[in-house]
Parts: C-alpha cells; sequence; structure tokens
C-alpha cells in the first residue's frame, strides 16, 4: 500500500476548504430560527405591475407621452380622466390690462404629491397660497403632454388665476415627433384640435408652446399653422383662454433663443395671445420687446429662473431685481420654478421661507388679484395637502368628531402679510399640525399683549357690493379665555366714502365699546355665540352688518385681551405683581374658519331621493393581517341629469353589525368615518379594512355648500353594499396549517386560512374551530404578524430540513478525515487524491 506525508501547505489549503463549508452551513440554521425582517419581506415582494390607466386603482393625474395617445384619444378612456376633470370655472374672463405675472411651477419632473387626485399623505407637500399675486399658472413637466392636476386649476380657478398644461419637444424624440405633427397641414390642425379638446374636456385654460427642436424651414408653415388653429379652436371653445409661445426655435427652423421679442419670434407672438420670453435676458431686452409688442406689450411675458440659472438679478432671493426692471418698461414677468424654496430646503422652515420670498414679489410688484368679489364667502384657511386631520363638524347642532384626510380644498387662501420685525408682539402663522374646526389649516397667533393693546393683521382683501340684505360673519375660535379675536372690516361707498367697523368678540359691551368706540366708525357685538361642549374651546361666533351700497374691500383679524378678566385679575389679590404682568401679556388664540353670506342665503341641498348612487369596479380581498379589504367606485348623479351646483363632497362610511354578532341591523359604532373629499360626483375607495362582524357598509355622500355648510348626514344619498364572505368558514384542522408560537385566547393553536378564490388566494389567521367566540377571533386576526411571511418561512423550513442533514452528514465524515490528515502520521493517498482535487482546483 502507498502512504505519503501531507505537507504543511496542503494541510492549509484543506482547513481554508473547511472553514468555507462551514459558513453555508451556519448561513442555513440561521435563516432556519432567525425569521425574516420586514426589510428583507419587501425586497423578496415582486415589484408591481406597470401604471395601466384603463384599470380601476386610486385616481392619479398623469401625462401623455406620445402622438398616438393624444391622437387615439385614449386619455378619455382611462379610469382616471373624470376625476381629473375640475370642478371650479374661473370667475374672471380676459386678463387685466396691466403687467402681469405668470408662475411656470416645473418641479422634479412634475406629478409629486399633487398627482394623488382625492389628497395626499405628505403633509409637508409643495403648495402655493399666493395667489393674489398670480395672473397666469402653468404646469410644466418635460413630457409631451402635461395635463395640470385638478387641484392646481381648482384653486387656481377658484382665486381668479387661469391655468395652463404644457406641450414641448425636446431631443431627438422630440425632433421625430415634430416630423409627424408638421408633416402636413391637417395632421398639425388635427393635433392642435386634441390639444384643445384635452384642455375643454378637463377645465384649464389653454397651453404653454415650447419647440425646443432644431426644424427645417420647410416646417415653418405647418407649425405656424399648428398654433394659429389651436389658438382660435381654444378661442371659439373657451372663451378666455390662452396660448403663449415659448421663446425657443425661430422662423428659420433653428433652436435658438432670442431673449427678447424680434423678428426672429414676433410671427409666432401675432398668431397666439403671448410670449414667455427665455430667462437669459439683458437689462435692455424688456425695453426692446416693449417696443416690438406696441400695444401689446403686457403680453410679453419675460422669463426669471427662480435657480438663477443665467437669468438677469441672479434669481433665488433676489428675483426682485428682475422684477423691478420688468415693472419699470411695463411689461409682464414669467417667474419658473418658485419651487426653488422647497426644493433646496431654505430656512428656517418651508412655510416660513416662502412667505418671506414671495413678501418680495409683493413689494416689488404689488398685489394682483381681489378675488374677493362676490357672496358666499368661506375659508378654512387651507394651504395644502394633508392626511389624518381631526375635523369638527356643527351638525344638526351637536359637533361630531371625525377622523380622515382631506384633499387641497376650494377655500380661499388667506393674503397674510410677512414681517422680519422680530419685535412685533404677535406671531401669525397658519398652523397645520393642530386639530382644526372644518379640516382645514388653522391661523396661530401666538405672543404678549399688554393692557388695552391690541395688534390688527391682513386677512382677506376684496370688491364685495353689498346690497339690502345683512350680511353674516361667523367665524370659529379657540383660546386661553382672555385672548380674543376680533374682525375687522374696511369699507367704501360708491362716493369714496370710507368706514372702519369692528366686528368685536364675545364680551363685556361697555368695556369692549370703551376700548374701541375711538379707533373705529363702528364697533358691533356678536349676536350669537356658542360654546361647543363636545369640543372644549371652540367658540362659534356670529354677527352682521347692513351696508347697502357700501364695498368690502378689506377683513383683518384683530387680537386683543378679555377687559373684564383683567379687571378681575387686578382685584383679586392674590396676584402679586409679577402675576399680573405675566398672566395679563400672553396671548394665544387660533381662529378656524370664516363664513361670510347675506342673512336670506339658505344651503338648500337635493334630498336624498333625487340621486341616483352606485358602486362600480368593486372588489374584495385580504390583507396580510387577514382582515377584509375593500376597493371600489361609488358614483352619484341626480336623476334629473343636472350637475348639482356644489361640487364639493365629503365621503362617509358607516359599518353595520352582523346579526349574529348580536347586533342585529346595528353598527358596530354609532358614528360615521370620514373617507375623503370628492370634487366631482365619483370617488374611490381604495383597500378599506372591514372589521370582523360587519355585514355591510353604507357609504354617505355629503353635498357641501359653497359658504362651507354641509347637509345632514341622515338627509344625504347613501350607497349600502353588502360584505362578501371572501373566507372559508371550515374550522378544521384541514384546510389550514398551525402556526408555531401563534395561540387563540381559547387556548388553540391558530392556522392558515384561505380564502376560495382559485385565481387570488388569500391568507389570514383563524382559530381552528367555529365554536370560538368573534372577539377572540377578532383579536387573533388582529395580532401582529404577516401570514405569508409565516408561509414562506415554514415553505423554506421544510426545504432546508433536508439540505442540512444531507450537509452535515458530508461534513462529518469529511471532519473525519481532516482530523487524520491534520496529523503527523501517514495518509492513504487514495484518500487524499479526491479531497486535494475539490480544496485546490487548480
Amino acid at each position: 500500500m502507498e502512504y505519503i506525508q501531507i505537507p504543511k501547505t496542503q494541510k492549509r489549503k484543506l482547513r481554508i476548504f473547511f472553514r468555507n463549508l462551514r459558513k453555508p452551513i451556519l448561513k442555513i440554521f440561521e435563516n432556519l430560527f432567525i425569521p425574516m425582517s420586514e426589510e428583507q419581506l419587501q425586497d423578496s415582494s415582486p415589484s408591481p405591475p406597470p401604471f395601466d390607466p384603463s384599470q380601476p386603482s386610486i385616481p392619479i393625474s398623469y401625462p401623455l407621452k406620445t402622438l398616438e395617445e393624444l391622437e387615439s384619444r385614449v386619455y378619455f378612456s382611462s379610469f382616471h380622466y373624470p376625476f381629473n376633470v375640475s370642478s371650479v370655472p374661473i370667475q374672471s374672463g380676459s386678463l387685466a390690462s396691466r403687467p402681469r405675472i405668470l408662475v411656470c411651477h416645473d418641479m422634479a419632473g412634475g406629478y409629486l404629491d399633487d398627482k394623488w387626485v382625492q389628497g395626499g399623505t405628505n403633509e409637508g407637500a409643495y403648495a402655493i397660497w399666493h395667489w393674489y399675486l398670480i395672473d397666469v399658472f402653468v404646469y410644466f413637466s418635460h413630457n409631451l403632454v402635461t395635463v395640470p392636476p385638478p387641484c392646481w386649476t381648482n384653486t387656481a380657478h377658484k382665486h381668479g388665476v387661469k391655468v395652463l398644461g404644457t406641450f414641448i419637444t425636446e431631443w431627438k424624440e422630440g425632433r421625430a415627433i415634430c416630423n409627424v405633427l408638421l408633416s402636413t397641414k391637417e395632421s398639425a390642425q388635427m393635433y392642435a384640435e386634441r390639444l384643445a379638446e384635452l384642455a375643454v374636456a378637463l377645465g384649464f385654460d389653454g397651453w404653454l408652446i415650447n419647440m425646443e427642436v432644431d426644424l427645417d424651414k420647410g416646417q415653418i408653415p405647418n407649425l405656424k399653422e399648428f398654433v394659429s388653429h389651436l389658438t382660435q379652436t381654444m378661442h371659439s371653445s373657451m372663451p378666455g383662454s390662452l396660448v403663449i409661445w415659448y421663446d425657443s426655435v425661430t422662423t428659420d427652423g433653428s433652436l435658438l433663443w432670442q431673449d427678447q421679442l424680434n423678428d426672429k419670434n414676433k410671427p409666432f407672438f401675432d398668431i397666439c395671445d403671448g410670449i414667455f420670453v427665455n430667462y437669459t435676458w439683458k437689462e435692455s431686452y424688456p425695453k426692446l420687446s416693449a417696443d416690438a409688442a406696441g400695444d401689446r406689450k403686457f403680453d410679453v411675458y419675460m422669463g426669471i429662473d427662480v435657480f438663477g440659472r443665467k437669468t438677469y438679478g441672479g434669481g433665488k432671493w433676489k428675483t426682485n431685481v428682475a422684477l423691478d426692471v420688468l415693472k419699470k418698461e411695463e411689461v409682464s414677468a414669467a417667474i419658473f420654478a418658485p419651487g426653488w424654496v422647497y426644493e433646496t430646503n431654505q430656512l428656517p422652515d418651508f412655510q416660513t421661507a416662502q412667505n418671506h420670498w414671495w413678501s418680495l414679489v409683493e413689494k416689488s410688484w404689488g398685489i394682483q388679484q381681489k378675488f374677493l368679489r362676490e357672496l358666499p364667502f368661506y375659508s378654512n384657511f387651507d394651504q395644502k395637502m394633508r392626511a389624518m386631520v381631526i375635523i369638527l363638524q356643527l351638525m344638526q347642532s351637536k359637533c361630531q368628531i371625525v377622523l380622515g384626510a382631506t384633499s387641497l380644498a376650494k377655500a380661499f387662501r388667506p393674503f397674510l402679510e410677512f414681517s422680519e420685525d422680530s419685535t412685533k408682539t404677535i406671531q401669525v402663522i397658519v398652523n397645520p399640525k393642530e386639530a382644526s374646526y372644518s379640516g382645514g389649516g388653522n391661523i396661530t397667533f401666538q405672543g404678549t399683549l399688554q393692557g388695552d393693546a391690541y395688534f390688527m393683521t391682513r386677512l382677506f382683501l376684496g370688491e364685495i357690493l353689498l346690497g339690502n340684505s345683512p350680511v353674516l360673519f361667523t367665524y370659529s375660535v379657540k383660546s386661553d379665555g382672555s385672548s380674543l379675536v376680533g374682525l375687522a372690516l374696511e369699507l367704501s361707498s360708491t362716493s369714496n366714502e370710507k368706514m372702519s367697523v369692528l366686528l368685536a368678540a364675545k364680551g363685556h359691551t361697555l368695556l369692549t365699546m370703551n376700548q374701541f368706540s375711538s379707533k373705529f366708525s363702528k364697533v358691533i357685538m356678536p349676536h350669537r355665540v356658542v360654546e361647543m361642549e363636545e369640543a372644549p374651546g371652540w367658540v362659534i361666533q356670529e354677527s352682521s352688518i347692513k351696508m347697502n351700497r357700501y364695498i368690502l374691500t378689506e377683513i383683518h383679524t384683530v387680537c386683543y385681551k378679555s377687559k373684564l378678566d383683567l379687571v378681575d385679575l387686578k382685584l383679586d389679590s392674590s396676584s402679586d405683581d409679577n402675576d399680573l404682568a405675566l398672566s395679563g401679556s400672553n396671548y394665544y388664540a387660533v381662529l378656524g374658519h370664516l363664513t361670510v353670506k347675506t342673512s336670506d342665503l339658505n344651503s338648500d341641498f337635493p334630498p336624498s331621493s333625487s340621486w341616483l348612487i352606485e358602486g362600480q369596479h368593486i372588489k374584495w380581498a385580504s390583507d396580510l393581517q387577514g382582515a377584509k379589504t375593500l376597493s371600489a367606485e361609488i358614483i352619484w348623479k341626480l336623476k334629473d341629469g343636472n350637475y348639482s351646483s356644489s361640487r364639493n363632497y365629503y365621503v362617509y362610511v358607516e359599518k353595520l353589525a352582523n346579526e349574529a354578532a348580536g347586533n342585529s341591523g346595528g353598527t358596530l359604532k354609532k358614528e360615521q368615518e370620514y373617507l375623503g373629499v370628492a370634487q366631482v360626483e365619483a370617488f374611490y375607495v381604495s383597500d378599506f379594512v372591514v372589521p370582523l362582524g360587519t355585514s355591510s357598509l353604507k357609504f354617505i355622500i355629503q353635498a357641501r355648500g359653497t359658504d362651507g355648510a354641509g347637509q345632514k348626514l341622515d338627509d344625504c344619498p347613501f350607497f349600502q353594499l353588502a360584505v362578501e364572505d371572501s373566507i372559508s368558514p371550515s374550522g378544521t384542522n384541514g384546510d389550514g396549517m398551525k402556526f408555531r408560537n401563534r395561540i387563540c385566547e381559547c387556548g388553540r393553536k391558530s392556522v392558515i386560512k384561505f380564502s376560495k378564490s382559485k385565481n387570488n388566494p388569500q391568507t389570514s389567521y383563524c382559530c381552528p374551530t367555529d365554536s370560538c367566540s368573534q372577539d377572540r377571533r377578532s383579536n387573533l386576526s388582529k395580532m401582529d404578524g404577516n401570514p405569508i411571511a409565516e408561509l414562506r418561512e415554514i415553505h423554506n423550513n421544510y426545504l432546508v430540513v433536508g439540505a442540512t442533514v444531507w450537509l452535515l452528514g458530508c461534513y462529518l465524515l469529511l471532519l473525519l478525515l481532516v482530523l487524520i490528515m491534520v496529523g503527523n502520521g501517514p495518509v492513504h493517498l487514495k484518500w487524499v487524491e479526491p479531497i486535494l482535487a475539490v480544496a485546490s482546483p487548480t
């Protein structure tokens, strides 16, 4: 027999080989006994399917990316199309004959938080609330056809601002698109008509046309036909609409930005409603452009890039430098990407930085819009999209507290003034974090006031002509008790006589008159005060005025301290001077909403019987915790076919109890759960979790008036849907797999239950017996855990057990050989050669 001595180098290789062999075995044991993390589960889950606009899903806004989509009109067959229709017509017609401000919103490709039509979950989402400084709003992205999300259109229209979409061609792909678009005069007209049809159907006001490609000179006539036909079609279909040309390609087909209006781009300007001049202009160009435009100089919008890319003045915090030049030359301004404040995280926070930046615009340009022009008027001071806020509603003389998500509402935004004066005694902010009165954003006043001092700040500007009927002012306040909030009104008569009126807060009439009678033309005490017991702290105050033929021009808030409380404090002998100074100066109050309407206005809502309401695209499933979920579209319309004057609805749901649960025909809890706001006659419910024991769901549609009032919930139309029993009722161990560490309250091991659906099997935790109480089953279904994940773990464990046993046997056998090899004795060659071949494959 042939024996050899193993060299030391080979012994080292063998040790490394067996150490590496040990690693996968230990990894298998680790996976066997250590559960997968949530991150691992998410990483291992399949990627979502591509977006299919024809299939029901949470409604979103999205662009059109090809000419084929535009030509085929496929957008109108999209599930999302009805949700994207604007519900607020614009108040104004033609643009004012003065220098204007156009704002072009370009942020990270567009369609971010604003794409969620029914409201988003990002409380810090970008928003604009300085609408009184804007005339035209352009929603911009680098997609071929950019359709503005309806939240922008609705809000802008509410404030008298026109909204434009964007048609843009860029790069090689854009050149190929233009070759098709401009192939014939007929094709140019057809695509122009498709764009006009899209704008009219969705309710926005026109288009920005940006052709950023080189073209053949022979294509220019058809390009002119495209712009001209689009302008004419928009004007005939929607009076007051706009088509604006971007300073890009010239009349000889070259992509050469002119930075001014001249003979190379004026032929396009002459056949549309204006030109957006590129933002790299020089100081003399605004005057040259005004001269070239003649009597249309207000239609020249000189670009300013807020990011400061080669823009005059440098943009950013010096945007007003360029605005000053444009105002002097009496041309209009096009502010590009004001979201710079948000995207670059300007300090100290977005709201403060946003107010500061727009205050520079206001100082340079002045206020453009006084959008309070008619009654009724309502504002809950909402500034942006948010989710999960407490809403307090006064209904049937009771306060109802409901929880839910709100979308970017259509209420008016306040004209709050920005001040850098840190010595101001009262700080004013819109506070979205605190529970609000009506689902918006509170205006919070906080600071100090001494003695008879009061603080006044601008709230709204308007031009409302008052008539014979008394005008009611109703607002909600929450304060520390001694802090009071009133309203100061500025009015002017038709003969230009000025008058100021204080609508004082509740309090001692004589003391209030003594304090303010010398400061205002008239002081009016509230005729109705409601303290809401169900929501401690909130007080509803209502006052009225009758000022026939006067014009209401301004509304201010007035903050002051209760004189009666100050007197009581002085008389309290237990308070020393320091306590008196401290208690008498601190001020805190919150303004929740404001409604202004005539006394003869009543919110008359159609009765429930006048509505048709139904559910579509109903889909039942079970979530990973085993609870049933519902996705469905709820749609409604008046039987006579007319649209409701409201076009603003709150959607609620009641969960009706199962008779087997011992509550026949009742509700699980006598309350309506708030789901969201609908701006059209449709609402999509997505993955709504249905509690165990629920037999049906009652979806309630509450119409909302323009004065903020809502129809009584008992009088609202509703759609009732029976809950589908999608989980197998069988409780034997044969239709499930026992969990190792999951025990029902009755002491039995839980099992995995499978739904009946063959195409979409679902799983849940269940007690194995039908005799277990419903409460215990409910508690079991709510236990933390993931049945899919546990099934995966169990399946993997069965697979690895066999592999582990095999590998362990191999490892032990090889370990015996190693013990021989690493010793000093000789080893038979036939034992060593195979192992050396594996350990040293080279």
